[in-house]
């Protein structure tokens, strides 16, 4: 298998684009509000934020980068999984989450979440980031756009391992991340970055939330019938 042009112009290409880019920016903006909410973010950003704060980057800056290194890793092994969403999703969602947390800090609303007088406002945000979140992912990942190099990895594990049900290696792979970032987050001087709470939820959830997502969007919505 080798990577072609090809396979980043799907049927359907822009308004599948839209649709994905929409999907992705939702997943960065949702995540500011989780980082804010400080129980947890999704297994990748969690290990992500807490390698970041260890080595003193930005999370856009990071994530990216291990992208590009987990890039190398899909071409050499599935190129197909690879396209314009693929692209996007090494990009936007990073970067997206730190100009919100950056602006978030900004007006006071990071203040506001932190303050104990305004507890109730934290649970809100963080349940419904964490919904926002998975749905999100969820899109993307159905999208046949191409998948991040973190979530392509799965699926090479899953082909390689295919009497396996995907959504228990995705619990299993999810949780692998968030150990890693539990230990780098002990081993930075101000310690772990959120709780393991909203990592671990997401952790169960997203395997499943991908199939309900999928089959919905393949019945009812004709871009992604096929």
């Amino acid at each position: 298998m080798k990577l072609s042009l090809q396979q980043f112009i799907v049927k359907n290409f822009w308004k599948k684009f839209f649709v994905v880019a929409a999907a992705i920016f939702l997943m960065g903006f949702s995540l500011s509000f989780l980082i804010e909410a400080a129980w947890g973010t999704d297994p990748c950003s969690f290990m992500n934020i807490n390698t970041a704060n260890k080595i003193g980057w930005t999370l856009g800056n990071w994530q990216f980068t291990l992208n590009l290194v987990m890039l190398i890793f899909t071409i050499a092994f599935n190129p197909r999984l690879i396209g314009a969403g693929t692209l996007l999703n090494m990009v936007l969602i990073g970067y997206t989450a730190d100009f919100f947390t950056w602006l978030w800090k900004t007006i006071g609303f990071h203040a506001m979440v932190s303050s104990p007088e305004y507890f109730y406002i934290r649970i809100i945000v963080f349940i419904l980031a964490l919904i926002l979140f998975v749905i999100s992912a969820a899109v993307y990942m159905n999208s046949e756009m191409g998948l991040s190099p973190y979530d392509a990895a799965i699926k090479i594990i899953s082909e390689k391992l295919n009497k396996i049900p995907y959504f228990l290696i995705r619990i299993v792979y999810d949780l692998l991340a968030v150990v890693i970032g539990l230990i780098t987050g002990k081993l930075a001087s101000n310690g772990v970055q959120g709780s393991m709470l909203g990592s671990t939820i997401m952790a169960f959830a997203i395997g499943p939330a991908i199939t309900t997502v999928g089959k919905f969007m393949k019945k009812h919505i004709s871009i992604f019938k096929d």
